[in-house]
């Protein structure tokens, strides 16, 4: 990869793609301006270091990578056309975008202004978001993996690389894959990696896009990467003014140390992003492709076939700013031109000579008192210069030995051993070591309640002080935990999994009291004691059992109700009807009528008297009668000899207690 790699232009892989210029080198890879001669388009090849391409693990992820990138569709995404292997190179074959990328954007033209930032940040937010949702994670964002064309549209590139070569055999268990300066605090200290992870690195970059610079340097990438382990990302305003503070707190949510405080995935992140643009006011801005970038200066160049004689092609780093000069000799009045086609020219330097520095005039000496050099002060001179000298370098020595000690290991310190020790005492011996700690339960089989398992980080992890370690400390055997039947069957799964158990899914029983759906029992039951990871049976409720419908006539709503709630049957309505055998109110029958059987959580009309019950009104005056009956929704029929409320009610029909329908006529005889 790294000698020889210039012979590859004008070269066909797999009698296809011709390689005409490089455009960038990596550390795992050169891009290469090419032509797919069969559809003559032009396109960007990334040819891999040849040591992959021996790897069967890294050809099996390059390939399964590929295709899965391939399947996405946005335009923020540089598509990917093709990938193979050719000899000893694997290569992928993507959409040439004409342009430069971000980092050289940011070269250009230094810190952007939010709108200009918002105009980066927005469509790389949803290309990643379209691939989060696909269940991609990209793991390397940083400005070069971000393409400005020309005409102002951003893309992403360089999906599934690196994890791809996280798989081969010969990328080392120690490196650290992804570029140090985005990497998230996950990445570096336990090298997982999820849709938060690429978050993080969108903060990075927008922190970045803002201010001009990253949030963390350092003399190597190791310590770049160590220092976001104890340190939070600035706030952008805090390095350079003019940034808004929701450009502040959206760079702050999206760099949270603790993952789950993040933007679950790029999509949120858009989202939110859009929201403070909106409460901003940005305009719309088209992003301007950088002008010297090495895309451009590879578009100058095509590759000769590998047998024809041809110059060089200059690298990405140095085609952007070089110029080539070709030195011409002096043509004579009177020669005659070349026949010959032109040999390449030699440049040929020809001695300059140098300007006379002696001065023209020199001072007159007296020859009686001639000037010599006074020895003695000039090396009282050289041995305090000298002195000085090694002052300077002891001290330059001596703050290097301590920031490598400090970097290196000052800062760390290790867990002490707790063997042995209690509670208690696991909790001095880690604090003495300058660290602080937190308490945690575990279930265990075998360990008593309240003895010390362990430690998180293990013992004997070097960690940066004042760090707090986890000492987990014996819950016992672990007890199936409680429930109220009729519970949401997630919920009892997730108490189940945070009692140290397995829930699993038990099918169905019948319940009276769990409606359908809802978890109606476990096995074993609640309060048993069981081993860590036992399982434990949720069964769901179908329902009350079936069951016969009882006779309710005569009996009241809130009473037949409550019989058929027993029985897990519940009432859809209630109609009225006239029944003489049934005081009002109370239930007449049901539809379907006594003994049909029904399954639990079915349901049943009740069916209730609407009878009135004629009150006695005898011996009571006409007017007294006739509004206590009429209150009753009954119709008054008076028979007196003299037409007046004061008379005395001597008869009536129907007589006292009986039911009659409502609106019924009452017959009332009186007297005088």
């Amino acid at each position: 990869m790294r000698g020889g790699r210039d012979q590859l232009l004008g070269q066909l892989l797999e009698r296809r793609y011709r390689l005409d210029a490089p455009i960038a080198r990596g550390g795992m890879s050169m891009v290469y301006r090419g032509l797919d001669v069969r559809l003559d388009r032009p396109v960007a090849v990334k040819v891999m270091d040849p040591k992959f391409a021996a790897d069967p693990q890294f050809l099996a992820r390059f390939e399964f990578e590929a295709r899965a990138v391939a399947r996405l569709k946005h335009p923020g995404l540089v598509a990917v056309y093709d990938q193979g292997v050719d000899g000893e190179l694997a290569f992928l074959v993507m959409e040439l975008v004409e342009g430069g990328t971000l980092r050289e954007l940011l070269r250009e033209r230094g810190p952007m202004p939010p709108h200009a930032a918002r105009a980066v940040a927005e469509p790389v937010l949803d290309a990643l978001g379209v691939a989060h949702a696909a269940g991609l994670v990209h793991r390397d964002i940083k400005p070069e993996n971000v393409l400005i064309s020309d005409s102002g549209e951003v893309k992403l590139a360089d999906f599934g690389l690196v994890r791809a070569v996280a798989a081969s055999n010969t990328t080392s268990s120690s490196v650290i894959l992804g570029t140090a300066a985005y990497l998230s605090p996950e990445q570096v200290t336990s090298g997982t990696a999820d849709a938060r992870s690429d978050v993080y690195a969108m903060g990075v970059m927008l922190f970045e896009m803002l201010t001009g610079r990253v949030p963390f340097t350092g003399d190597n990438s190791l310590s770049v990467a160590y220092q976001r382990i104890d340190n939070e990302v600035p706030r952008p305003s805090e390095l350079i003014d003019g940034v808004p503070e929701q450009f502040d707190d959206l760079v702050l949510a999206a760099t949270e140390h603790d993952a789950s405080r993040r933007f679950p995935n790029a999509g949120a992140m858009a989202a939110e992003l859009r929201s403070a643009a909106v409460e901003l006011e940005l305009p719309p801005y088209r992003v301007p492709a950088p002008r010297r970038s090495a895309q451009h200066a590879s578009a100058g160049f095509r590759a000769a076939p590998p047998d024809a004689p041809t110059t060089r092609a200059p690298t990405a780093a140095r085609t952007a700013a070089a110029t080539t000069v070709l030195a011409q000799p002096q043509a004579h009045p009177h020669a005659q031109p070349p026949a010959a086609p032109p040999h390449q020219t030699k440049v040929v330097t020809t001695v300059t000579p140098r300007p006379d520095t002696a001065p023209e005039h020199e001072p007159d000496r007296d020859p009686r008192h001639p000037r010599f050099p006074d020895l003695q002060n000039d090396r009282r001179r050289s041995r305090r210069t000298t002195i000085v000298w090694l002052l300077i370098v002891l001290a330059l020595a001596l703050l290097v030995g301590v920031g490598g000690w400090w970097l290196g290991s000052g800062r760390y310190t290790a867990i002490p051993p707790i063997d042995g020790l209690d509670r208690g005492g696991a909790v001095t011996a880690i604090e003495n070591a300058g660290l602080s700690t937190k308490i945690s339960g575990q279930h265990s089989d075998t360990v008593p309640v309240d003895a010390v398992l362990g430690t998180d980080p293990p013992v004997g992890s070097r960690i940066p002080k004042n760090s707090t370690v986890t000492v987990l400390v014996s819950l016992g055997r672990p007890a199936v935990p409680a429930f109220t039947p009729g519970d949401a069957t997630d919920d009892v799964f997730e108490r189940i999994r945070a009692a140290g158990l397995k829930p699993v899914d038990g099918g169905e029983t019948y319940s009276r009291t769990a409606a359908r759906g809802t978890v109606a029992a476990l096995d074993p039951t609640p309060g048993t004691s069981v081993a860590v990871d036992a399982q434990v049976k949720v069964l769901r409720s179908k329902g009350a059992p079936p069951a016969p419908i009882p006779d309710l006539k005569g009996r009241t709503v809130a009473d037949a109700t409550a019989a058929l709630a027993d029985l897990g049957v519940t009432v859809r309505e209630t109609r009225t009807r006239f029944d003489a055998d049934v005081d009002e109110g109370n239930v007449i029958g049901t539809d379907p009528a006594a003994g049909s059987t029904l399954d639990g959580g079915d349901s049943v009309v009740l069916i209730v008297s609407n009878a009135v019950k004629v009150p006695g009104v005898v011996g009571s005056s006409v007017g007294s009668a006739r509004s206590e009956l009429e209150q009753l929704g009954l119709r008054v029929q008076v028979r007196q000899v003299a037409k007046t409320d004061n008379s005395v009610v001597i008869t009536q029909n129907p007589g006292s207690g009986s039911r009659v329908e409502p609106g019924s006529k009452i017959t009332i005889i009186s007297l005088p």
